[in-house]
């Protein structure tokens, strides 16, 4: 078996990892420190190294860089709880092995261990990260499932890989696209995002292709569609599932061809743009319906990045709460304090509107505050207006179903100011209500 250097300063965490190492074999040599740890770098040779991220004055990026300076074939596992993509980016691009999020199962760390042990021979390279500085990003979080989209983020925008990103309204869908442009060779160029759900049918077409003078009535000039405009750069189709069954063939044929026709045009063009797309939708489902082409959905099913709910990642609500915070207090020259009972309130309750949600109800909760302090009451206050507070016991589905009721209740019906109540999306609503027999 490897020999392992850990490094990492919690005495608890730092004595179960080695015990259980130990147990399998590998032979473990553990330290609390950077400084003991570029000691023992300087005098050995590691196949495998794992480190905290953060440890005293020097970070597990330090210990990476030290690590791969003193043996290129050196695999360094990193581990944080406190997890961003600036962390995942800067191990990505130093050539870290993996990045596990902090609390995690033994066994994973295991399974980790003996690819880096297999893989420890081979050199681990990415070119394309080596000369350059982790970008400032907005996405914020450091769950496991969020540390797994950063690692997928890291790795696929380099390429020119057609992205699907799937998950509710309000989740960041948009911001994980921007980060694959901004984080790939395009970043220079335009990125172009097109609201698929907003387009009628018949402009569909024109707006993506465009149109030549004389195609349509009112066409007085040609017109370069979004394909065109974006030349070089990136095309982000947002919800892709509300594009029509009729123009879903002429969009497998340019994402096979990367060639338009204009409309009233007779000759093609050929394109480079990368393309991302992103649904609110099950498109798998879709396609046993007839309702979406099953040879686009293979096409489009190339990288999928899988955005979990903010229900489901709940530690991120006080990282999000505080940029928000942040953010708000200074558009509005305001110092509005957020308490722990008022930062409990909003960790305890579901979201259903996800981060778009949370964004808004923070940026009222600075505005109106009393006294400029976010308590538990000011918090539940502003969650009652919208709808009532989950009750111990309830199913979430339940919940929701009730706070919908309500809110369409106390707003006669009118499903488009519900819709601003609840912090969603009109199409959302309707899909709710259908799903849940309110239609």
């Amino acid at each position: 078996m490897s020999s392992v250097l850990l490094v990492e300063d919690d005495p608890s965490v730092r004595s179960t990892i080695s015990t259980f190492l130990e147990l399998e074999g590998y032979a473990v040599e553990a330290v609390s420190s950077t400084r003991e740890a570029f000691s023992r770098l300087s005098n050995a040779s590691y196949p495998i190294v794992i480190s905290d991220i953060y440890i005293d004055e020097r970070t597990g990026i330090d210990i990476l860089n030290a690590a791969r300076t003193a043996n290129d074939t050196c695999a360094v596992i990193l581990m944080s709880a406190r997890g961003s993509m600036e962390t995942v980016m800067a191990a990505t691009r130093g050539g870290a092995f993996d990045y596990l999020a902090k609390p995690f199962e033994l066994d994973d760390l295991l399974s980790i261990v003996k690819r880096a042990e297999g893989a420890a021979a081979d050199e681990l390279e990415d070119e394309d990260f080596d000369a350059e500085e982790p970008l400032a990003t907005e996405m914020i979080g450091s769950s496991a499932k969020l540390v797994e989209i950063y690692k997928t983020i890291s790795r696929v925008a380099p390429t020119d890989a057609l992205v699907l990103i799937e998950g509710e309204t309000g989740t960041g869908k948009e911001l994980i696209a921007h980060l694959l442009h901004a984080n790939s060779k395009r970043s220079a160029m335009p990125f172009l995002p097109v609201d698929c759900a907003s387009l009628a049918p018949s402009l569909v077409e024109s707006e993506l292709f465009g149109a030549m003078k004389g195609a349509y009535t009112g066409a007085d000039r040609d017109r370069a569609g979004v394909f065109e405009t974006a030349h070089g750069g990136t095309v982000f189709l947002d919800e892709i599932g509300e594009i029509d069954l009729n123009f879903q063939l002429k969009l497998l044929r340019f994402l096979q061809e990367k060639e338009i026709r204009p409309l009233g045009s007779s000759r093609p063009r050929k394109v480079d743009v990368r393309i991302l797309a992103a649904t609110n939708r099950n498109l798998r489902k879709m396609v046993d319906e007839g309702k979406f082409r099953e040879d686009l959905w293979y096409r489009l099913d190339v990288v999928r990045i899988g955005v979990p709910p903010l229900r489901e990642r709940h530690g991120d609500v006080p990282l999000l709460a505080g940029a928000f915070l942040k953010r708000y207090n200074e558009r509005y020259g305001l110092d509005t304090r957020l308490t722990e009972s008022g930062m409990k309130a909003l960790a305890d309750y579901t979201w259903p509107g996800n981060i778009r949600q949370l964004q808004h109800m923070v940026e009222r909760l600075v505005i109106l505050s009393p006294g400029g302090r976010i308590t538990e009451d000011s918090v539940d206050d502003a969650i009652r207006s919208s709808g009532p507070k989950e009750q111990a016991g309830e199913s979430l589905a339940d919940t929701e179903m009730e706070q919908i009721r309500k809110v369409l209740a106390a707003t006669g019906g009118n499903k488009s100011r519900a819709a601003r109540i609840l912090g969603i999306e009109r199409k959302t609503l309707y899909r709710k209500l259908e799903r849940m027999g309110l239609a």
